[in-house]
């Protein structure tokens, strides 16, 4: 009796402790979906290491931007389970890995994740070359504090707004465990600090989030975001969406708020931008429709003052992943953050200009500005090239002030024209390569219609440009990026065909450029070079070895007399064998190639025996040299 007594205590112990797992497992995911990341973590790291609870572990720690534990879940994840796991933690992994600059394990999931080789150090190197600016950052905040700013804007002529959790009698935000945000302004100093800070009264600021302020041009109207109190229940989370509201400036008061007629209780958006000329917000949306997780939108604001309909800017811009805090300068260029785009690590900063009405492809602006980690709310006075941005870099959102000036190795570069020297007519379809004084390759480019070319070089270095053509003598020329400044090169490459420099080529039918030598002669079903016919090849062997760049494929011909397969060998074997001479007078087996035709290209009618004299088959009889390069 009193071992079935202990077997039953052992029992019940067993599934008192089995259910208090499921339990707390229960409450660890009900944690996650209310995206309380902090608390769900630690009650992750009590669990089973499933694959569940992994995944929710990694991404706990991946959304708090806790990179190096989020790199050891996510290690852990998929040394244990492998080819299971959802694509999409292949991204969020290579991101981790990219927070910490380990580009090459990275590149590896990235590659997998769009089924194409990603090399993000070529990336870096080359957005260092063609970025348009450079800039130069000063914190703006203090940064001992422990609160965080983020996304300031432009207010009037003589102040700034901002985001910040400096209120801490606000309640503590799940996600952080940081106060609510607020919407504050103040001063900046003449050395960029802050001063005066006050926050907007309770008409903008309320017990839930409000960020991303941003101001018309005559500062009477105010467009920000606000997050519900409540939370709605969206594929398999309960989220509360941030929606924009705006505001009127009456008698120095903000008042008549109102949220805007596109929001929704089922999707967000957030960070609205308006334009100079107050007809246009562009902000950034979840909504149906996006391309991915949230993208940039825009909708004209009536002189009535509703609004239109939403509009998707597009895949130019937008991603399957983040698109977000969109800025329009006076000069309608679009700048905003992303991390769908090949870039650094986590947000960066991009800028697209506007053509014709549309926005050309984005640029990232750069290591001066964007780090490892996030970069976002970037807003900028073209004209005095100054402006702010917002980054996580140094475990807080803070708030950096900026310079700019132009990328200089973007005006470092070397341009021109392809020539033929005797019509001086443009050649397109020339090959241009950019090498460096040992002769490795850097770029090319084949020219177009306009036979133009450029390339971006770097400065205190040493080039050579080469072009080269079919049936054309190569024309090279060596220059430097000297440290006087010399930055840009106009190289006309002037191009002379091997038809024009030689007697000896000729231009035939279809583009064809042949050698013609005197008939080279064979003993009779012979195919080894006689010394008659040495002495002509020896013209082919001069004029190779005066143009290194020239290859030639030597093709042998019979006429339609004899057997055809019988034909056919022995035009090969003089093929092969006139090559072979060339070869013995120190011409590269690589630059010649031989080939023997046999009848099947005659000049005449004589296409078979005895309808032909002797002469009129003698001009079937033939060796060939054309040019192939």
């Amino acid at each position: 009796m009193k071992k079935h007594i202990y077997i039953l205590a052992s029992l019940l112990l067993v599934s008192g402790m089995a259910l208090a797992q499921k339990g707390n497992l229960k409450r660890a995911n009900k944690l996650f979906e209310m995206r309380a990341y902090i608390e769900a973590a630690e009650m992750y790291e009590t669990k089973d290491r499933t694959q569940e609870v992994l995944q929710n572990l990694g991404d706990s720690y991946y959304y708090n931007t806790n990179l190096q534990k989020a790199i050891k879940t996510y290690r852990e994840l998929f040394v244990t389970y492998g080819d299971s796991i959802d694509i999409e933690f292949h991204f969020r992994f290579a991101q981790a890995l990219k927070g910490v600059k380990d580009y090459k394990e990275a590149d590896a999931h990235l590659s997998r994740y769009y089924n194409q080789r990603i090399n993000t150090p070529a990336f870096i190197e080359m957005v260092e070359k063609t970025t348009p600016h450079t800039f130069k950052l000063e914190q703006i905040t203090n940064d001992t504090a422990t609160n965080s700013d983020f996304g300031m804007s432009f207010y009037g002529d003589d102040k700034v707004a901002f985001a910040s959790t400096r209120n801490t009698e606000n309640p503590s935000y799940s996600w952080n465990k940081l106060p609510y945000l607020d919407l504050y302004y103040g001063n900046l100093t003449a050395n960029g600090k802050l001063e005066n800070v006050m926050p907007f009264s309770d008409e903008i600021n309320t017990d839930s989030h409000e960020s991303s302020a941003t101001f018309s041009k005559d500062g009477k109207t105010m467009y920000f975001n606000r997050t519900n109190q409540t939370r709605t229940k969206t594929d398999d989370e309960r989220i509360a969406h941030v929606q924009i509201f705006k505001a009127e400036l009456v008698d120095g008061k903000w008042t008549n708020v109102k949220e805007l007629p596109f929001n929704s209780n089922a999707y967000s958006c957030e960070h609205p931008s308006i334009s100079k000329d107050g007809k246009t917000l562009y902000f950034s949306s979840d909504m149906p429709g996006t391309l991915g997780g949230f993208d940039i939108y825009k909708v004209a604001i009536n002189d009535d003052g509703t609004f239109g309909t939403p509009e998707n800017l597009g895949a130019n811009i937008n991603t399957k992943h983040r698109e977000q805090f969109p800025f329009i300068s006076d000069l309608d260029v679009l700048y905003f953050a992303s991390d769908g785009h090949l870039g650094y690590g986590g947000l960066d900063v991009f800028r697209c200009n506007s053509v014709n009405g549309s926005f050309d492809k984005p640029v990232n602006l750069g290591s001066s500005i964007n780090t490892s980690l996030d970069d976002f709310a970037y807003a900028v006075k073209e004209n005095e090239n100054k402006g702010y941005v917002s980054s996580n870099r140094s475990g807080f959102d803070r708030l950096y002030g900026f310079g700019r000036e132009e990328n200089m190795l973007t005006k470092y570069l070397v341009e021109g024209l392809v020539r033929a020297k005797n019509t001086n007519a443009l050649l397109p379809g020339t090959l241009v390569t950019l090498s460096d004084d040992a002769g490795n390759v850097l770029q090319d480019s084949i020219v177009g219609d306009q036979a133009d070319y450029l390339f971006k070089i770097e400065p205190n270095k040493k080039y050579i440009i080469k072009g080269t053509r079919k049936a054309y003598i190569p024309q090279q020329v060596e220059f430097s990026t000297d440290s006087q400044g010399k930055v840009q090169h106009n190289i006309y490459l002037i191009l002379e065909s091997f038809v024009d420099a030689e007697e000896p080529v000729k231009q035939k039918e279809n583009d064809i450029v042949q050698v013609e030598l005197d008939k080279i002669y064979f003993d009779f079903d012979k195919s080894n070079i006689r010394a008659d016919a040495a002495t002509t090849l020896n013209v082919l062997v001069d004029l190779m070895k005066k143009y290194p760049s020239m290859e030639i494929e030597v093709s042998a011909h019979t006429d339609a007399r004899g057997v055809d397969q019988y034909n056919l060998d022995l035009s090969k074997r003089r093929a092969a064998s006139t090559l072979e001479y060339l070869v013995s007078q120190g011409i590269n087996r690589n630059r010649l190639k031989s080939i023997g035709y046999g009848e099947t290209q005659p000049l005449n009618r004589c296409v078979k025996e005895g309808i032909c004299t002797e002469a009129e088959y003698d001009i079937n009889r033939r060796c060939e040299f054309t040019i192939l390069n």
